[in-house]
This record gives structure tokens, sequence and C-alpha cells, in this order.
């Protein structure tokens, strides 16, 4: 499993915008439901700071496929304080609590 991580900042008045734009990223995989995809966005506690994190088996994934990802990095530098950093990650332990 390849795994990536994406940290970013926005400008304070830009997040409803950029929440906005990550929110049309999942209806449209949602509606199209990629197999071997997990994709995952997190707003820190500044509530600035966005992380990503996409898993995919071959390395590649759906996103730039996407025409709401094209739409989410168009212009990106513009709603940024601080530039887009991707870093690959890897796995060491994982847990999964069971639903009761």
């Amino acid at each position: 499993m390849h795994q990536v991580m994406v940290r970013y900042k926005v400008k304070p008045d830009r997040v409803a915008e950029n929440e906005r734009l990550v929110q049309a990223v999942y209806a449209e995989l949602k509606r199209l439901s990629p197999h071997g995809f997990e994709y995952a966005t997190y707003r820190l506690d500044d509530g600035v700071t966005f992380v990503h994190v996409a898993r995919s088996e071959d390395g590649r994934g759906p996103l730039p496929e996407l025409d709401a990802f094209r739409r989410f990095q168009d212009k990106i530098a513009e709603r940024c304080d601080e530039p887009p950093v991707v870093t690959k990650i890897e796995t060491i332990g994982s847990y999964r609590g069971g639903a009761r």
C-alpha cells in the first residue's frame, strides 16, 4: 500500500472556500467509488492547517483525473499561507476498533 500525506496552511479568510472544494472532491469520489483507494482530510486545531492522507494500491490513485480535484488545486497558492508539502508515509501500526 502506498501512502502520501499533504499538509498546508490556508489563509484564515479562505478556510470555508477550501473546505467546500475538499467536500466536492469527496462527492466525486463517492460517485466513482474507486477500488483500492482511501482518502481522508483533517483540519488541525489551529483552524487553518489541513492534512490529507491518501492510500492507494498502485501508488497513483484517481485524484489527478477528478474534475473536483483539479478545481481544488486551481489557485491553491492564492489560498495558502504555507504551500502544500507532500510526504510519503509508512504505516508502522494501525488499529480499527470493531462496531458493537
